[in-house]
C-alpha cells in the first residue's frame, strides 16, 4: 500500500499529470526520493542545494503541517497521504 504523494498542479508536468503517485517509504525524505527516482526533477523543484527542503516548500502528512525542522526525516506509516505544497510568487502589485 506504501503512501501517496499529492501533487500539485504547477508540479504535475513531472508526472505526466498524474494527481498523485504511490511510493513505500519511512521518512518525508524516503517519500521524495522515491518520487524523484520515478520523476526525475523534483529534487531540483522541491530541494535546496544543500538537500534539505527549500523554505518555500510546505508538507503536510494527512492534513497537518509538518513544522519540525528536521522535515525531511518526519515518519511516515503505512497508508499515510503527503501533500506538497511549493509557494507561488511573481506578477506585479498594481499601484
Amino acid at each position: 500500500m506504501g503512501q501517496t504523494i499529492k501533487i500539485p498542479s504547477i508540479l504535475r508536468g513531472l508526472t505526466s499529470g498524474q494527481e498523485a503517485v504511490q511510493v513505500e517509504a519511512t521518512t518525508v525524505g524516503e517519500a521524495l526520493a522515491a518520487l524523484n527516482q520515478q520523476y526525475p526533477g523534483f529534487n531540483e523543484r522541491l530541494l535546496d542545494p544543500q538537500g534539505e527542503l527549500n523554505r518555500f516548500v510546505l508538507i503536510y502528512i494527512n492534513r497537518e503541517e509538518v513544522t519540525d525542522p528536521q522535515v525531511l526525516g518526519a515518519p511516515l506509516s503505512e497508508g499515510d497521504e503527503i501533500v506538497i505544497i511549493p509557494a507561488l510568487a511573481g506578477g506585479v502589485i498594481p499601484r
